[in-house]
């Protein structure tokens, strides 16, 4: 395990900081809206908006808020009309990034997306630069003290899951996004609790860094996902694990 996946697995565990709640909840209010505006408010039938649902449940969002999101993405209630779009750039040390966002101004999103990446070291990339580097993917991982490692391949194999790896103090589990949802609730079925699951971008190769350059590429992902326009950031880099802990 490596990239930005160790990386949001790790603040996964930390948990929300309180300042960031608040800028947590107006993404996942977007995301859902754009959910329900592509797929309808129904979760049942919109594998997207269910997803969404989940992460709004486990940051705490409050009932209301969500079905005020869902019914301005039905056309219920009237509210503002997202973009999505999404930039390919890179990194100190020659990371790949690649950076979905949801914006009722592109030209605004992209230039502060443009001044961050300079500011911090990184330049922004042409259409296709790093986007064949990135595979979207269900991705879970599950504490090794939970189960042993064959009832846990059994659970999630026979459920639909490509992959599963050891790494470190985890199990990392890779699906199809298609079947996300099984291997999850076959987890759940199994009374094995995960600590991060998600659909997400996965890099195919990654870049290894340390010293100045991952301290600098930490900051840069850092401020990227502050931006408030911008919903994910997908990066491949290879950032020692005493690095990373230290910058959380």
């Amino acid at each position: 395990m490596s990239g930005h996946s160790k990386w949001a697995s790790i603040k996964h565990k930390k948990g929300l900081a309180d300042a960031k709640r608040g800028q947590a909840f107006t993404k996942l209010i977007r995301e859902i809206t754009v959910a329900a505006r592509h797929g309808g408010g129904d979760p049942n039938a919109n594998p997207r908006l269910r997803l969404v649902m989940e992460k709004a449940r486990e940051a705490n969002m409050p009932k209301d808020n969500v079905e005020k999101a869902i019914k301005r993405g039905t056309g219920e209630l009237e509210g503002v009309t997202y973009e999505e779009v999404t930039y390919e750039a890179y990194g100190p040390g020659g990371i790949a990034l690649y950076i979905e966002a949801l914006t009722d101004n592109k030209n605004r999103t992209t230039a502060e997306i443009r001044n961050l990446l300079t500011k911090r070291g990184g330049n922004m990339a042409g259409a296709g630069a790093t986007a064949w580097l990135f595979h979207k993917k269900g991705y879970l991982l599950v504490d090794k003290t939970v189960v042993e490692e064959e009832r846990l391949m059994n659970t999630v194999l026979e459920a639909g899951a490509e992959d599963l790896k050891t790494e470190g103090t985890a199990f990392e589990i890779t699906t199809d996004p298609k079947t996300f949802e099984a291997v999850k609730m076959a987890l759940a079925a199994a009374k094995t609790p995960t600590t991060s699951a998600e659909v997400t971008m996965l890099p195919t190769t990654t870049v290894r860094v340390a010293g100045a350059d991952a301290k600098q590429v930490l900051a840069l992902v850092e401020s990227l996902e502050e931006q408030d326009d911008v919903q994910h950031v997908y990066a491949n880099f290879d950032i020692p694990d005493e690095i990373l802990a230290e910058a959380v």
